[in-house]
């Protein structure tokens, strides 16, 4: 990388700074009573540079900012005391990777999007890798970590993380993260990255001192100073990022990134930094599946292909499949969902067909889109369709799970509807057994920023007693975050887990292997009474994939024929026993059946 500190072959290591903003720099070695000063030398595009011959894996440093400011590498591959500690040298070479993995493809894809920090007791990733063989004894074919770079604090969701490059130390190690992808690896699992290049968080970062390109003068993201991507001096914050992308892919040997809010990524560019970021993505990736999926707000699909493409992205979190199955099932209509509140199950048919409902609109804060225009047909191959994610839990004022929120009876049909679509499914941790406790949001912020974090989640639930809203900066919202693995052991636990199990053999030998034939626009949906939704996905062949949907508390009458194939296979039923009468959709039911395509 030209960000960073290299080892030397010859020996020492050469350390680089991009600090235009700098005066003077000088490489400060770290571990005597005094730190050791070595000066640098500045081009004429601000990089400074120093070699330190005695410098070798292990060593602590950081660099110290016009003869005053001291302040770690901000692409440090490891700092163990946090970001406003000092950074250390990493030999990327030095761990044992076994050759024999060579990825998998996209429509094989099933995620499981985790928490490292309270996915076990532990927190660590070496305790996280000691739970993946139960997710692949289910069916998960791929794990998604929150973001991993370092933060400040002990706990938090990672979204305001500060040295991109750096695991968080309170995690494990760089090597324990290489540890944790291979025995993924091994056990045939896929593993994604979730990062964040919209912008930085607010403690530990120093880059406004010394190298203030990095963010715009003229733009603002909703998190503070928007990253600067297209104004003067973009080029080399455009080529940090790009770098920490191929870092992860190359280094970590990761098999996916999923980029957040990248609707919050503003550039004007003749190339968008997003295209210039998958192209070199790809094109060091040397043939091995790499998979790249992007959450966007806004619902823009300008990026998307139904195939791995160079410049282009594999995959959407598609936010509007959530929004409506959770309007439908809760009646909710405020904040994320004030959008789906009319028409909704007209809505649910659309988006099972379409994929997206809306498109082009940013949100108001707190309320309604700004535009709100249907959008075209997407490759559903190409969207993620979930029950719960990070977000949609832990920005609840009490972070409870869906199941939580429905009937009782209806608790497991939006996670099932989530892995039986033609969509790529993903789970949020402890769904595969139906956890109840909720994930909360959690910063382990101090000082100032603790007391405005915790102002600004009441002003958000203003509506709440501020005695019943969990305390964001508190270890004991961060430990009431875990869920409990016991829980999957119990009589409910262990059929909750078979079911979803079932559900993914299922999509396994039906869905999966038709992936690649699949349509796009030529789906269609009816409703039946108020809360009852046929639909049919079609394939290339001929065939039809079909679901009979009754969201209601109550069984559905329906006309006498089947509104799915002739002579239809069974795929996988739910609340639908053997013997219920034709023309009868049970309360809470949903079946799936393939066959050929009939004419409605």
């Amino acid at each position: 990388m030209p960000f960073g500190a290299r080892l030397d072959a010859a020996g020492g290591v050469t350390f680089r700074l991009w600090a235009p903003g700098a005066n003077s720099a000088e490489l400060a070695i770290e571990g005597a009573a005094r730190p050791e000063l070595h000066p640098a030398e500045a081009d004429a595009q601000g990089w400074w540079e120093c070699t330190v011959a005695h410098a070798t894996a292990g060593t602590l440093y950081r660099w110290r900012i016009d003869g005053k400011l001291m302040v770690p590498d901000p692409a440090s591959r490891q700092n163990p005391e946090g970001p406003n500690g000092p950074s250390c040298v990493v030999d990327p070479k030095q761990f044992e990777w076994d050759s024999a993995w060579s990825g998998r493809p996209w429509h094989e894809t099933v995620l499981y999007e985790l928490h490292v920090g309270s996915f076990t007791p532990e927190g660590t990733f070496a305790a996280a890798a000691q739970r993946l063989q139960s997710l692949v004894e289910v069916g998960i074919t791929a794990v998604e970590l929150m973001p991993v770079a370092t933060f400040g604090g002990r706990f938090g969701w990672g979204y305001d993380g500060v040295l991109p490059f750096a695991p968080h130390p309170a995690y494990g190690t760089p090597d324990d993260l290489k540890r944790f992808v291979q025995h993924a690896h091994k056990l045939g699992l896929m593993v994604f990255l979730d990062v964040v290049y919209n912008h930085f968080g607010p403690e530990g970062n120093y880059l406004g001192a010394y190298a203030p390109e990095f963010f715009s003068k003229t733009k603002s993201s909703p998190w503070g100073a928007a990253i600067n991507f297209d104004g003067p001096g973009s080029a080399p914050v455009r080529e940090f990022f790009i770098h920490n992308a191929v870092y992860w892919i190359q280094e970590y040997r990761f098999d996916g990134l999923r980029l957040d809010a990248v609707h919050a990524i503003s550039d004007d560019s003749e190339v968008h930094v997003l295209q210039q970021l998958s192209q070199r993505v790809r094109s060091t990736a040397h043939g091995r599946p790499v998979h790249l999926v992007l959450e966007n707000e806004d619902n823009g699909y300008e990026h998307l292909a139904p195939e791995p493409l160079a410049g282009r992205y594999d995959g959407q979190w598609n936010d509007d499949f959530h929004h409506i199955l959770h309007v439908a099932l809760t009646g909710e209509t405020q904040r994320y969902y004030h959008d789906y509140g009319q028409d909704t199950m007209d809505l649910l048919e659309r988006c099972l067909t379409h994929g997206m409902i809306f498109e082009g609109a940013r949100r108001k804060e707190g309320g309604a889109r700004e535009v709100v225009a249907p959008a075209p047909a997407q490759p559903l191959s190409a969207l993620v369709n979930f029950a719960h994610n990070h977000d949609q839990i832990g920005n609840r004022a009490r972070g409870e799970r869906l199941r939580s929120l429905v009937p009782a009876d209806a608790a497991m049909l939006p996670t099932l509807l989530a892995l039986l679509t033609p969509a790529i499914p993903m789970l949020f941790f402890g769904e595969e057994w139906g956890a109840t406790e909720p994930f909360l949001y959690f910063a382990d912020w101090q000082g100032e920023l603790r007391d405005a974090v915790r102002a600004g989640r009441k002003r958000e639930f203003g509506h709440m007693d501020a005695a019943d809203l969990p305390d964001p900066c508190s270890d004991s919202t961060f430990q009431a975050s875990r869920p409990d693995p016991k829980a999957a052991e119990t009589q409910a636990g262990r059929a909750w887990r078979q079911e979803v199990r079932a559900a993914l053999a299922a999509r396994r030998q039906w869905i999966t292997p038709r992936q690649k034939q699949l349509l796009t626009g030529r789906h269609s949906a009816q409703r039946l009474g108020e809360r009852g939704i046929a639909v049919q996905w079609r394939y290339e062949d001929g065939r039809m994939l079909c679901l009979e949907l009754n969201l209601g508390d109550q069984p559905l009458p329906v006309e006498a024929q089947h509104l799915g194939p002739v002579e239809a296979q069974a795929v996988f039923s739910h609340r639908w026993p053997a013997d219920t009468p034709r023309g009868t959709w049970p309360a809470f039911g949903a079946r799936w059946t393939l066959g050929e395509e009939i004419t409605l």
